[in-house]
């Protein structure tokens, strides 16, 4: 019997502009098509019936219709882009479908400019209880290279104005930007720190193909950062972080004690999830379905009663327990070999004890017998070790 899903997504694609380095799935300047995202979101979200439906007494349920879940996040796109009336009606049409928990963590993804205190009252209103903010830095400058159109200042208001009501905070990081140094990552590192966020994201900038940047970097205009630089700043991050009270739980991700954020880690713990919009993807455990990238395709397709799916991952068994491997070891608690056996039908030795092996003999894993994590010079080059698991 399918697991029922207890987590959701759903992909608001409107922004005001497109980021130079930008490959998400959006529409910038097109507010005219706002309505008919509604429109589609409305009749997409009549699938929950279908996803409650197959092999479950619907007698169990409170209403067959909606679909109870533990963790709803709104990201994008910007969907704080949609201001506090376009938000109401975004989650109007959630209320019927999509229903969380009394204790859910409800996350919203947020533009620093857009946070006002009318939009404060909205998220107060709507329950939403977590909001992430798309900062990516604290220093003007940096901020002009990453193409941003906001201001240090604003970064500070918007946050002040979350926590005063009563909201936690994500504040997302990048570096690594052109032309970025060392000294600029811990200036921004120690700004950050006195924020006192809840949670911290740190990206290094990537190079995506049909980006602005990366057609900039093709004519010579911009180069990224050498390698090497990009370690140490990741290091400084990790170290002043950390040295703050953060707790360095994931790749990417950073937290305060009890403020991890529970949606992400549903997707590493590879529960099932659902998830509604353009380019949004959803997971019952073996298969992940991705809605098609194209805004204006998805909203056509959509509204035409047909299907709007543009990419479909159907694993294996197997597969799926590789997968499990690679995300399980993002995470800086690593894999317990009884609890993913137990998970994916799978010992861990049977699918990457080499791999795990070689790791170790070289310094990137430590392995106590039970559990297997990756050290702090295996996550620098986790993105290279993945294929030892994967391929087999």
């Amino acid at each position: 019997m399918p697991a029922i899903p207890r987590h959701a997504y759903v992909h608001v694609p409107f922004c005001r502009h497109r980021c130079g380095y930008c490959d998400f799935t959006l529409v910038a300047g097109r507010d005219d098509l706002i309505d008919r995202y509604f429109a589609a979101v409305a009749r997409e979200l009549q699938r929950v019936e279908h996803v409650i439906a197959p092999g479950v007494d619907s007698a169990r349920l409170k209403n067959p219709a909606c679909l109870q879940v533990a963790t709803l996040s709104l990201g994008g796109g910007t969907p704080s882009h949609l201001g506090p009336t376009g938000l109401r009606r975004l989650f109007g049409l959630l209320a019927g479908r999509l229903v969380p928990d009394a204790t859910a963590e409800v996350t919203v993804e947020a533009n620093p400019l857009d946070v006002t205190p009318d939009l404060v009252a909205a998220f107060r209103e709507l329950g939403v209880t977590r909001v992430s903010l798309g900062a990516q830095s604290l220093d003007a400058a940096t901020l002009r290279v990453l193409d941003r159109d906001h201001g240090p200042d604003d970064v500070r208001r918007a946050v002040g104005l979350l926590q005063t009501a009563g909201f936690a905070v994500n504040v997302d990081l990048m570096i690594a930007a052109p032309g970025q140094m060392l000294a600029e990552v811990a200036r921004d590192l120690d700004a950050l720190v006195a924020l006192a966020p809840e949670h911290v994201s740190v990206y290094c900038l990537t190079w995506e193909q049909g980006t602005a940047f990366e057609s900039r970097r093709k004519k010579g205009l911009v180069a990224p950062v050498e390698e090497g630089l990009e370690r140490e700043m990741f290091e400084a991050v990790i170290d002043r972080l950390e040295a703050a009270g953060f707790e360095h739980y994931e790749v990417s991700n950073f937290a305060r004690p009890g403020h991890r954020c529970r949606h992400n880690e549903a997707y590493w713990d590879c529960r099932p999830w659902e998830a509604f919009g353009p380019g949004a993807a959803r997971f019952d455990g073996r298969t992940r379905t991705t809605n098609h990238r194209s805004t204006l395709t998805w909203m056509n397709k959509v509204l035409a009663g047909e299907d709007a799916t543009g990419d479909i991952d159907a694993m294996t068994d197997e597969a799926a327990a590789r997968e499990r491997i690679v995300v399980g070891l993002r995470r800086r608690d690593g894999l317990d070999r009884t609890t993913f056996r137990e998970a994916s039908g799978f010992d861990l030795d049977q699918i990457a004890g080499p791999a795990v092996a070689r790791w170790g003999s070289v310094g990137l894993a430590e392995d106590d017998g039970s559990r297997v994590r990756l050290t702090r010079a295996g996550l620098f080059v986790s993105d290279a070790l993945w294929a030892d698991v994967l391929t087999g």
